[in-house]
């Protein structure tokens, strides 16, 4: 079976002639483009690196410096706007917080804490949990702030 017109045929003008239709395959392409964009901002707000590991709103102020990566061993901090601290989801006192940073300089003294506190929490609650946090021995601090755009 011949695809396409070959010089010998005499049937007529019209023969077969084999086109491949890229619309559908374009179309299926895009639907599936914006299955995983919708996906994957999903997974992502549900990541380990948002609002102390549960999905917590914190307004972060705005900035511009180089990014942190938070590594497994590194901790996050939430401060609420009510200065509530928020560890791994938990709301937590000041002294489980320390007992927390003491446990985590044990573990391992480069551990990096993460203080992501609200827009509206007074500067004295931010320095008391980067205090705790020296206190215990963790030297390494950082501040979690959202992109300046």
């Amino acid at each position: 079976m011949a695809m396409g017109k070959t010089p010998g045929d005499n049937e007529g003008d019209e023969g077969v002639f084999a086109e491949i239709n890229i619309t559908p395959l374009t179309d299926i392409f895009l639907v599936l483009l914006i299955i995983f964009m919708v996906t994957s901002s999903v997974i992502v707000q549900q990541g380990p690196g948002g609002g102390a590991k549960a999905g917590l709103k914190v307004n972060l102020p705005k900035g511009g410096a180089a990014d942190v990566t938070a590594r497994s061993t590194d901790l996050s901090v939430a401060v609420l706007a009510d200065g509530r601290f928020v560890l791994s989801g938990n709301i937590v006192s000041e002294e489980e917080l320390r007992k927390t940073f003491d446990d985590a300089r044990a573990k391992d003294p480069d551990t990096v804490v993460i203080v992501q506190a609200d827009e509206g929490v007074p500067h004295g609650t931010v320095v008391q949990v980067m205090e705790l946090a020296k206190q215990a021995g963790l030297g390494q601090l950082a501040i979690g702030v959202r992109d300046g755009e």
